[in-house]
C-alpha cells in the first residue's frame, strides 16, 4: 500500500500553479493566498498531504512533493471544469451564497458533474488517509465530500470550512438538491464558518429541510453529533509585515506616490473582478464626489486593481465591460493631460507590489455587496501607515471584527460617499486611534492562529462510535 497520512487537506485547487521557465522547462510555483500560508504553518512538522486539482484539464500529474508538502492531484476533464467548476460551483452556488446579486443558473447536468467530482475527491482522501487521520475539507466546491468520505472511512475525523458566506434559508431554499448539500456537510464532525450568522443560517436550514434536532450550535443525528460555529479566517501578519517593512517595498510605495504626482490622498481598491465586490458602486461614488467637487482630481487619486477572474463566465465578461466603460467616463470627465483621476489596473500583482500599494494608500475602499471575510481589508490594516483609513462594507465578514473602520452600506451611494469623505477629512489622531485598534486585533488573530483554533474545535467535536470502514 502507498504511504498514508495523519493529516489531509482537500481543496478545489492544489496550493501550486504550473509555470514554464525561460528555457521551456515546466515547474510549480507556490500560489499566493491565506489558505496556502495557513496550511504551510499547520503542515510543517506533520505527516500531511494536500488533495486538489492541478489546474489543467485531463490526466492528473503523479503525486509530488513541493517544499516539503505532499501534493496529490485530482484529475478534471474539460467538461467537468465547465460543469462542476464554472457551472454548478460558480454559476449556481456562488450567486445563491452571495445573496443572489445575479440570477443563478440551475442545470441537472451540472449537479451530476458536481456529485461525480466530489466523489472523486472523497475517494482520493480515503485512499491516502491513515487510520484515524484528520481530513480538513475546504469550501463550497466540495460540500458533498464530508458525507461521501464518512461512508468510505468512518474512522476519520472530518472537518469542513466555508470561505464564503452561507445564505439565509429563504435563498438556500431555491437550490435544487438543497437536502443533498446539507446531508453532505453533516458528514463532518465540525463545520467552520466565517461569521456566527453563517453558522446560524446553516443550522436553520438543517432544522427546516432535514427536520433534525438542533441545540445551540450542535446538530443531533442520533448516532453522532455535528457542531457548526464561526472561526473567522485571517492573514499571515508576520510574513506580510516583513514584506512591507523591507526597504525595497517602502521605496516602491514612495515611487507610486510620485508617479501619481504626490497627491494629498491616494484612495485604493483591490478586488477580484467579481460582481460581489461592489466595484461599480465604489466607482459611481468616486465619480459623483468628483462631480460634486467634494474631491479634487488633482489632489485625490483612485487606484482600482481588478484581478482577472472566471473570464469564461458571461456575468464576469459583462462586468468587465461595464467597469471599463465607467472608468473611461470618469477619466474622460475629470482627468487632465498627463494626470488621470483614476488608475485602473486589470491584472495580477505579486505580494511585494500589493504591499507597496497598501503602504502608499491613505484610504482603502473595501465595499463588497457580500463577502465571506475579505482579507484585503486585513492586509491593508497590516501594511498601511499609522494614519491610514479603511472604508469597509458592513456586508463583509471582516466588518464583524474591524468595527473601527468607516463602515458603509455600498448599496446606499449617498451613504457610501459620506463615509469616503469622513475618511478623507478625519483628523490624523482619529485615524491613528482607529487604525491602532484594528491593527492590534488583526495581529492577535493571524492565519496561523485561525488554523490552530479551527483544528482545536475539530479535535474537541463529539466523536462518533467507530465502525468498520465500508469495503
Amino acid at each position: 500500500m502507498s504511504h498514508t497520512y495523519d493529516f489531509v487537506v482537500a481543496a478545489n485547487r492544489l496550493p501550486v500553479d504550473r509555470v514554464t521557465g525561460e528555457e521551456g522547462n515546466e515547474g510549480w510555483r507556490r500560489s499566493p493566498g491565506g489558505l496556502v500560508t495557513a496550511m504551510d504553518a499547520v503542515m510543517r512538522g506533520r505527516d500531511g498531504a494536500w488533495v486538489g486539482w492541478a489546474g489543467d484539464p485531463g490526466e492528473a500529474p503523479a503525486p509530488f512533493d513541493d517544499a516539503g508538502m505532499q501534493l496529490h492531484p485530482v484529475p478534471l476533464s474539460e467538461q467537468e471544469i465547465a460543469d462542476y467548476y464554472e457551472g454548478h460551483s460558480n454559476d449556481t452556488l456562488w450567486p445563491v451564497y452571495h445573496d443572489v446579486i445575479i440570477t443563478p443558473t440551475f442545470k441537472r447536468s451540472w449537479r451530476g458533474a458536481y456529485r461525480a467530482v466530489n466523489k472523486r475527491f472523497a475517494q482520493a482522501c480515503a485512499d491516502i488517509a491513515a487510520e484515524g487521520a484528520t481530513v480538513w475539507v475546504h469550501d463550497y466546491q466540495l460540500q458533498l465530500v464530508p458525507q461521501m468520505l464518512r461512508e468510505l472511512r468512518p474512522d476519520l475525523r472530518i472537518g469542513w470550512f466555508n470561505h464564503i458566506p452561507f445564505p439565509a434559508v429563504e435563498l438556500f431554499a431555491q437550490l435544487p438538491g438543497r437536502e443533498e448539500i446539507l446531508e453532505g456537510l453533516l458528514g463532518a464532525d465540525f463545520l467552520g464558518f466565517q461569521r456566527t450568522e453563517d453558522a446560524g443560517n446553516f443550522l436553520r436550514a438543517v432544522r427546516q429541510y432535514l427536520d433534525l434536532d438542533v441545540t445551540g450550535d450542535v446538530v443531533d443525528l442520533g448516532e453522532r453529533q455535528v457542531r457548526a460555529a464561526a472561526v473567522p479566517i485571517s492573514i499571515d501578519v508576520e510574513g506580510l509585515r516583513e514584506i512591507v517593512e523591507s526597504d525595497s517595498v517602502q521605496a516602491r510605495a514612495r515611487e507610486i506616490r510620485e508617479q501619481l504626482g504626490n497627491p494629498e490622498k491616494i484612495l485604493l481598491g483591490v478586488d477580484r473582478l467579481d460582481y460581489t465586490k461592489g466595484i461599480r458602486h465604489r466607482l459611481k461614488a468616486f465619480g459623483e464626489l468628483l462631480a460634486d467637487e467634494r474631491l479634487d482630481p488633482s489632489k485625490h487619486k483612485l487606484i482600482q486593481v481588478a484581478t482577472p477572474s472566471r473570464e469564461r463566465v458571461k456575468a464576469y465578461m459583462d462586468l468587465r465591460d461595464q467597469i471599463e466603460l465607467t472608468v473611461g467616463r470618469i477619466n474622460g470627465d475629470f482627468s487632465s493631460i498627463g494626470a488621470t483621476a483614476l488608475t485602473y489596473l486589470h491584472r495580477s500583482f505579486d505580494r511585494e507590489e500589493m504591499a507597496a500599494m497598501f503602504a502608499a494608500a491613505d484610504i482603502m475602499l473595501v465595499t463588497p455587496l457580500r463577502d465571506g471575510m475579505n482579507l484585503v481589508a486585513k492586509e491593508y490594516v497590516t501594511c498601511c501607515a499609522d494614519d491610514g483609513a479603511l472604508v469597509l462594507s458592513e456586508f463583509a465578514g471582516a466588518a464583524t471584527e474591524l468595527s473601527d473602520a468607516y463602515l458603509c452600506n455600498p448599496h446606499d451611494i449617498a451613504g457610501l460617499k459620506q463615509q469616503i469623505m469622513k475618511a478623507v477629512d478625519a483628523p490624523a489622531p482619529q485615524r491613528r486611534q482607529r487604525m491602532d485598534s484594528m491593527r492590534s486585533l488583526v495581529s492577535e488573530n493571524s492565519v496561523q492562529q485561525w488554523a490552530k483554533n479551527y483544528l482545536a474545535s475539530l479535535a474537541a467535536a463529539p466523536k462518533a462510535p467507530s465502525t468498520q470502514a465500508a469495503s
